[in-house]
């Protein structure tokens, strides 16, 4: 295979750092890149998502990928990265410019001039020190009147925009790509995890009817809502599953380990008494969905979303999360899944055995996704961003791109 077809995604979470290689020269029935190889490595250095330590992260991404690259029997030099983390965030912003041409028909200057004053228009207290990662329309109007598709070539004297801004501190960042690139990879172009994930777990069904992506991390609860096939709103909740552990050792008067065996439900003996463990449980996953009915109430989408919530993440096991979650939303609810299968290289080597029971579970969702994304993504060496570059700048225009690419 060519280097050319390697495509690799890094998802760099709080609990584990995740390596997924792909060969892009085969392809699922949908039309996915294959995966050939898979590495992970527990994270060190990180805290809700923010390097504390770059050295730590540095080694931790370098220990997934020599995984991966020994399971792939690969050498790769460059890749996709996610970005998640309380750094991460959504905000939204309408502007409006009139037509420059006399014959008001509109042109790729008047959308630009659009999107540039839409960008100028964020609330400063939403953009200081952050950088946009990703602009997506999420709806255009000409002289008051919604536009269903790109305005372009269409004709008004008045153009509209509603834009979806997902932004990241830029320090995060920035040290995230340092680290990348000290591991000795180059970085392609990022991604929110909540978006990369939301490629493989969710249909496009469900993306036009409208549905919550959760995904319930160690220190994190992140949230993408989606309508008409884009995403229209991301947020980041500094909440995790780690807390129902910690809640669980002061409740039991237990070790932090033994709490974690008995949240994944490990241990099942009579020691413990059941109802005050689900009790503990089920407190701590009500704050989480009282945060996410806060957020839907926010953006007027409560109780609002056909295809309902999809949850993944670590925290998605606990054993009565689906039914807490229809409860509280008052929405259906169902634990997401990677939906596209992947077969294994046949080799000698028995990697592919050992990869095939590792990646069928969506907490492989955001480095699998990242690999959808590079399908499409130029993969030439030129102008490959690094650390402390105009990222804003460079990101790619997701609303289009999640219309035509998805199956």
């Amino acid at each position: 295979m060519s280097s050319r077809s390697i495509i690799t995604g890094i998802d760099i979470g709080t609990h584990f750092v995740k390596v997924v290689i792909a060969n892009s020269d085969e392809r699922n029935e949908r039309g996915f890149p294959r995966i050939i190889g898979v590495g992970q490595a527990e994270s060190r250095g990180l805290r809700h998502g923010y390097v504390t330590n770059l050295n730590e992260v540095t080694l931790s991404i370098a220990a997934a990928i020599e995984e991966a690259e020994k399971r792939a029997q690969v050498k790769i030099k460059r890749a996709f990265v996610s970005i998640g983390g309380i750094g991460l965030a959504g905000v939204t912003s309408t502007s409006a410019v009139i037509v420059s041409r006399g014959d008001q028909e509109i042109s790729a200057l008047d959308v630009k001039k659009l999107h540039d004053q839409c960008e100028k228009d964020i609330p400063p207290s939403a953009s200081l020190n952050r950088k946009i990662i990703h602009n997506i329309p999420l709806q255009y109007k000409i002289d008051g009147k919604t536009v269903l598709g790109k305005p372009e070539g269409m004709k008004g004297s008045r153009m509209e925009v509603k834009m979806l801004y997902v932004t990241c501190l830029e320090q995060h960042l920035n040290d995230i790509l340092q680290a990348v690139n000290e591991a000795g990879i180059k970085v392609q172009d990022v991604m929110a995890a909540p978006i990369a994930a939301s490629l493989v777990t969710l249909s496009k069904s469900q993306k036009i009817a409208g549905c919550i992506l959760a995904n319930i991390g160690a220190e994190t609860v992140s949230i993408a809502v989606f309508e008409n096939n884009v995403p229209v709103s991301l947020e980041v909740f500094p909440i995790g599953s780690t807390d129902i552990t910690n809640d669980i050792a002061l409740g039991l008067k237990v070790p932090l380990e033994e709490a974690e065996q008995l949240k994944i439900g490990a241990i099942s003996g009579t020691s413990y008494p059941r109802k005050k463990l689900e009790e503990i449980v089920e407190a701590r996953l009500s704050d989480i969905f009282e945060l996410i009915e806060a957020h839907l109430k926010k953006i007027g989408r409560n109780g609002l979303l056909p295809a309902g919530i999809i949850i993944t993440g670590g925290g998605a096991g606990l054993g009565t999360i689906e039914d807490m979650a229809k409860a509280a939303l008052k929405l259906p609810s169902r634990i997401g899944s990677i939906t596209s299968s992947s077969g294994q290289a046949d080799g000698s080597s028995g990697a592919g055995a050992s990869n095939k029971q590792s990646y069928k579970d969506a907490t492989w969702a955001v480095a699998y996704g990242l690999c959808i994304f590079g399908v499409n993504a130029d993969g030439s060496d030129e102008d490959l961003p690094q650390a402390g570059m105009d990222f804003g700048k460079t990101f790619r225009q997701l609303g289009a791109w999640f219309k035509q690419f998805l199956p």
